[in-house]
């Protein structure tokens, strides 16, 4: 909740006007101008929260906290809107008490620097004449400093950096530091410290000036905002070295080739004690972001920080930098890094045009000597002490501050000139050496005034960079940022690219061009979808390196854009407008391929287990692809399905069909499924005893093997047709074929398709929906998954079923007592097959005429008899009957057969046994295996 206030500070006079903030756990101030005034206060510092007796219509909180710095702020909103403010402000205030954070804060105030600095906190007492004056001598703190604070140790509980130890880069003498502390000290005592620090104009200049060397590491994590990190979760830094203690990594084993390499020179790092905790850092973030891991440059930022830092501190201040402050700069493709190099490149055209055509016509690089600045915040490239004057202002300024510094270094106001005549990138990094080993001297050495000649190159930098370009605010960068992005992107993602597609070890029979494009929809899925669960991030592949897996609902996404049955697509016209509406779907189907396709069983899919998933269907024939459909269902890998594996087979070729028109299909799978169920009943009546009773049969039992399956596929010419290319062409990686573009046409939508985000683009096709019903042209359009059956054979009557079983296997099934699990040939008993309708079988519209179906014979296909075409009244009343007289008619034939088979020539018995066979076609299946 936001609300205008006006804030002024206990003895303070100037006040500011902005806007509060509360944002439970923290209560939050912007003065108007973004600049002056802005504090970021936990509400368990909170102590005190009184209205003040105010003149009528003004409403004024008093707070007091917890070190007794008193702030008062009048809300100058509506009443109703201050008397709401107020209540949210009480609830966070208790809900703070009840969760203990009040009792959390002096206890962490400890480990402050500014503590021991200013004391006790207490306001003020009253001296004898009446005016306040500190309980703690400023000038006795700023003697102290005099003497050599940086060196004494007052045995406080503040976390300190190595520097305390080893020292801290510089002469304190000439760096003025008790000069700096005096003043730090007066300033936290007015405004507050760490915690409740309130940023006031007066803060930006002192840290210009430079922070106290004692006092530089709290102030790093104050201005970053890590502190409060660090306050809210407390030991989370030591229970990560103690959970992954012992353990290695990828990330463990590149730190260790850097740590003797991270700040040589200083001589921290040239004992033990320094190189272990650094060592301890890294690993600690390295195990708590493991998807990004340790990149190059972290070791040499890390380690300047330890200097002024403790671990732990080190540690969350890491986390901001990395993950706020200095985004992409340290990833494995170090995007962040490269963007800003092309905002940089494109400032410093925009403000020295001159040295930019410059190097351009000689082709020297700005980048050569601009990265490591970058990266590392110019710590490689300038003396420590005036590198840290730099990250001082980074940390209180935001990232301009880098753009700032870093143009009048490159253009070199100062050193124009010179730049000038450079003709290669060895001449422009040999400069800049030289200009930065120089940024201690005089810049007016021959000036006659001492106070000229004292100020240095490195002050001079800092007006020119603060003065002169100004310009450069944060909405400069992130405007250029914005411009930049999709190109730097597009570059990186194009170097991804190629590498994972070289990395993969399998891409069987997929072109690289196949394997690209796999790859764009792959992160085109994770873009719209992204993954989450356990196995998602941070994954390594077998050689140690990143991987991107996606888990369940970005594998979705995926399929929806390469399988044409995993989509719901809707033709829709409302009279502005034709689009295609694509929606994800959900079935056990795909739930049972995204298992199947997890090879390394990791319960996350990598463009590896995608490419072997994919290659395992496109490219199948008829044969292989049956196998592959009934090895999908068969869950426990036996080698057969059960019944309920059978129905749930049966459900996936529903939802497949489920938007094809006519009854073909559905008559197709019910055809299936009663041949199925008659033949694998027909086989368990052989395997049971006399009395048994196949529908005792438990569920889980064999029930239909891959032979037996294969049989039942190929005696209907739509499921044949089917597997033997409908299935590998359902899969593309192109946008299917369609009359209708995937963007809206004509005059609207191209006006939306130039002016209109996505968001609006929808909420638009919801209002032209809604008039186009209204005026009676709204019409949404089923497309098939498949599409090959013409209108005419869509609307025709499903072909009547032909029974599979010989005349011996149906004799020996009426013989048996009739079950629910054994149907009659002509009819399936309802308590054998489920209903059809049932089984996920969605709701058919109309569709487009599309290109019809060219019908394919069944594999043993047989010759056509005149006999065959004749309908004779009597077959109907045969049938009616007597089921078994085909049966007595079928045996005579045999034994005439038998009895005459002797006077036959060789041709005639072998013409003869062929047609036997096909006659026999369901029964003999082995014959037909082989």
């Amino acid at each position: 909740m936001e609300i205008n206030a006006v804030l002024t500070l206990q003895h303070q006079e100037d006040s500011f006007a902005g806007k509060l903030y509360l944002f439970p756990p923290f209560l939050c101030f912007v003065s108007l101008d973004r600049k002056s005034v802005r504090f970021t206060i936990p509400l368990s510092t909170i102590r005190r929260v009184e209205r003040l007796n105010s003149r009528a219509g003004v409403f004024a909180l008093s707070l007091v906290l917890w070190h007794g710095m008193k702030m008062i702020v009048q809300l100058t909103s509506m009443r109703s809107t201050a008397e709401a403010f107020c209540d949210r402000l009480r609830d966070g205030l208790k809900v703070q008490l009840q969760l203990g954070q009040m009792k959390q804060v002096k206890p962490f105030a400890k480990t402050l620097y500014s503590e021991t600095l200013c004391g006790d906190s207490l306001p003020a007492e009253k001296s004898k004449d009446g005016e306040t004056s500190p309980l703690v001598d400023v000038g006795a703190t700023a003697a102290a400093a005099k003497m050599g604070v940086e060196d004494a140790d007052d045995g406080g509980e503040y976390h300190r950096g190595l520097g305390s130890e080893f020292k801290f880069p510089g002469d304190a003498k000439k760096l003025r530091e008790a000069s700096k502390i005096k003043l730090w000290t007066a300033y936290l005592r007015a405004h507050g410290r760490h915690l409740t620090l309130a940023r006031y104009p007066q803060c930006t200049r002192l840290i210009q000036v430079g922070l106290p060397n004692r006092l530089r590491g709290e102030m790093w994590e104050t201005l970053s905002g890590s502190l409060y990190l660090r306050f809210a979760n407390p030991d989370v830094y030591q229970s990560i070295l103690k959970e992954h203690d012992g353990k290695t990594s990828m990330s463990t084993e590149e730190i260790e080739k850097d740590l003797n390499r991270s700040l040589p020179e200083y001589a921290a790092y040239q004992s033990e004690k320094g190189i272990s905790s650094l060592r301890r850092v890294l690993t600690a973030y390295s195990w708590k972001n493991p998807e990004l891991g340790y990149c190059q440059a972290m070791n040499i930022l890390t380690a300047a920080i330890l200097i002024y830092m403790s671990e732990e501190q080190a540690f969350w201040l890491l986390e901001v930098l990395c993950d706020r402050l200095l985004p992409g700069y340290y990833s494995p493709s170090m995007h962040g890094t490269l963007l800003d190099q092309r905002v940089f490149e494109a400032l410093v055209q925009r403000c020295l045009p001159l040295i930019h055509e410059h190097f351009t016509s000689v082709d020297v690089q700005l980048s050569v000597a601009s990265l490591p600045w970058f990266l590392s915040l110019f710590i490689n490239s300038m003396p420590l002490i005036f590198a840290f004057r730099v990250i001082d202002c980074f940390f209180a300024m935001g990232p301009k501050v880098l753009f700032q510094v870093g143009i009048i270094i490159a253009i070199l106001k100062i050193n124009g000139e010179k730049l000038l005549e450079i003709q290669d990138d060895g001449a422009f990094i040999h400069l800049m050496r030289d200009y930065f080993a120089s940024l201690g001297d005089s810049a007016h050495p021959n000036s006659s005034d001492p106070r000229v000649k004292n100020i240095t190159n490195f002050q001079e930098l800092l007006l020119v960079a603060f003065r002169e370009f100004s310009v450069i605010t944060d909405e400069t960068i992130i405007s250029e940022r914005k411009r930049f992005r999709a190109g730097v992107t597009s570059t990186l993602e194009s170097f991804s690219k190629r590498a994972a597609i070289r990395n993969l070890k399998f891409t069987g029979r997929f072109s690289k061009d196949q394997c690209g494009a796999i790859y764009d929809l792959l992160f085109k899925a994770i873009w719209e979808e992204p993954p989450r669960g356990t196995g998602v991030t941070g994954s390594v592949d077998s050689t140690g390196r990143p991987e991107t897996r996606i888990s369940m609902n970005t594998f979705k996404q995926f399929l929806c854009y390469v399988a044409s049955w995993a989509r719901n697509e809707l033709v829709v016209s409302n009279g502005f407008q034709q689009r295609i509406q694509r929606d994800v779907v959900d079935h056990a189907l795909i739930n049972r391929l995204f298992y199947s396709w997890d090879y390394s069983s990791k319960g996350a899919l990598s463009l590896q287990d995608i490419v072997m998933g994919l290659e395992g269907v496109m490219f199948n024939d008829l044969m292989s692809n049956i196998e592959w459909f009934f090895k999908l269902h068969d869950k426990d890998k036996d080698g057969s399905l059960s019944k309920d594996e059978v129905l749930q087979l049966s459900e996936s070729l529903l939802f497949i069909f489920r938007n094809e028109p006519g009854d073909a299909y559905l008559g197709a799978v019910s055809r299936f499924m009663t041949n199925a169920f008659e033949y694998g009943d027909s086989l368990l009546e052989k395997g049971d005893d006399a009395t048994g009773d196949p529908e005792e049969a438990p569920t889980n039992q064999p029930y239909l093997t891959l032979p037996t399956f294969r049989m039942v596929v190929l005696a209907d010419e739509i499921l044949e047709s089917f597997f033997d290319s409908d299935l590998s062409a359902s899969f593309r990686f192109d946008e299917p074929a369609a009359p209708l573009p995937d963007e809206p046409t004509g005059l609207l939508g191209g006006l939306m398709s130039t002016i209109l985000t996505k968001e609006n683009k929808n909420l638009f096709n919801r209002v032209a929906d809604e008039i186009g019903k209204t005026i009676g042209k709204h019409q949404v359009d089923q497309r098939p998954a498949i599409g090959k059956l013409g209108k005419e054979l869509a609307l025709q009557e499903p072909k009547p079923r032909e029974t599979l079983l010989t005349p011996r296997q149906r004799s020996a099934s009426s013989g048996a007592a009739p079950s629910a699990s054994s149907p009659e040939p002509s009819t399936l008993s309802s308590q054998s097959l489920p209903n059809v309708s049932q089984l996920s079988l969605s709701e058919r519209t109309p569709v487009p005429p599309v290109t019809p179906l060219i019908p394919t014979t069944i594999v043993m296909e047989r010759q056509t008899f005149a006999i065959d075409a004749a309908k004779d009244d009597d077959e109907e009343e045969d049938s009616m009957y007597a089921i078994g007289g085909d049966d007595d008619v079928m045996d005579e034939v045999d034994a005439f057969l038998e009895a005459h088979d002797s006077g036959l020539t060789d041709a005639q018995k072998a013409e003869a046994q062929g047609e036997a066979r096909i006659r026999s076609f369901g029964a003999a299946s082995d014959i037909f295996l082989v």
